[in-house]
């Protein structure tokens, strides 16, 4: 039977959030460092030097009635091309940062029911380590192969805790937003709240730093209708350096009509990137209706003109008239 748990990490991993002092968890089993002797913690956030080796501890905790086997390894975290989530590499993908310098005391951890198992954690740090943030997690594979609903494919779940690694050395934070694209999609008729333009970007940490991007639009030039600016949902909350994404957003009250350009732009304290695109957007059903209108007066207007200017015309009535008098 296939096997994809590596749909299960992303999903789990993207929920997880380091703010608050929690466990990695899905209801029954879940990963956490071990506590520090002043505060719980979260997330592994560790300092490092170019060439050192670190050490420190994960708990284990299964919350079932039942025994359960994990698989632990130590994975790299990207932002998904979906929607920009934190997600992990699968334990058979190639690992190139963390992955590859972290290890499990353990490969594999039998915990039993209700209980939890302490497990040691080595991070080996390159000597040629980049200085500024990798992330990753330590991963808790459920060994048991579960089939998936209305599938032949099986599924194992697993549970990360995220592991932030920030190396010595200068910081270069730094942002771009490229390849803006605004699609227009209104209706025939140019109501407000009706349609459903768009506007794709690619967001990319260019930077070594972890970033948390706020992204704003703002519209130049001649248009009809629609706000100067608004600040698009769906962005990621964390941005991993060397990181991209693709986003694209509804905009429902985007201009109706007109001439200019939409700027993307993206900001994270004091480091800003910008992008844009031009438009020209005409709803082609009302500017022919209004071209009607305004054609039909002219015309007529012209018409009775031609009538009065051709030669002759009425004084050759006024002659016929005349004639059968006498």
């Amino acid at each position: 039977m296939r096997t994809a748990y590596a749909v299960l990490l992303l999903l789990l991993l993207t929920a997880l959030s380091p703010a608050p002092a929690h466990a990695a968890d899905n209801g029954e089993w879940s990963v956490r460092p071990a506590d520090s002797p002043l505060t719980p913690r979260a997330a592994f956030e560790l300092p490092a030097r170019p060439g050192a080796s670190l050490t420190d501890r994960a708990i284990v905790t299964n919350t079932t009635d039942g025994e359960l086997t994990f698989r632990l390894y130590v994975a790299d975290a990207h932002n998904t091309e979906r929607d920009g989530g934190l997600a992990v590499r699968g334990i058979e993908e190639a690992q190139r940062g963390i992955g590859a310098w972290g290890r499990p005391e353990r490969d594999t951890v039998t915990v039993p029911a209700r209980s939890s198992v302490t497990v040691g954690l080595t991070l080996d740090v390159p000597a040629d380590a980049q200085p500024g943030d990798h992330v990753g997690a330590l991963v808790a594979v459920d060994t048991r192969v579960r089939p998936a609903d209305g599938s032949h494919v099986g599924i194992r779940r697993a549970v990360g805790a995220r592991v932030y690694l920030r190396v010595e050395g200068p910081e270069r934070p730094a942002l771009a937003v490229e390849d803006v694209r605004f699609t227009a999609r209104h209706p025939w008729l140019p109501w407000p709240g009706r349609g459903a333009s768009t506007v794709s970007y690619t967001l990319r940490n260019t930077g070594n730093v972890t970033l948390s991007p706020r992204v704003s639009l703002r519209t130049e030039g001649l248009i009809l209708g629609g706000p100067d600016g608004r600040r698009p949902s769906g962005v990621p909350a964390e941005l991993l350096p060397g990181q991209r994404v693709r986003l694209t957003g509804t905009w429902a009250g985007a201009p109706l009509a007109g001439w200019g350009r939409i700027t993307v732009t993206a900001s994270a304290g004091a480091v800003h990137g910008t992008g844009s695109d031009g438009f020209l957007h005409v709803p082609w059903l009302p500017a022919g209706a209004l071209a009607l209108l305004l054609w039909v007066p002219l015309e007529r207007r012209r018409r009775r003109r031609g009538r009065e200017r051709e030669p002759g015309s009425q004084g050759w009535i006024r002659r016929a008239v005349s004639s059968t008098r006498k």
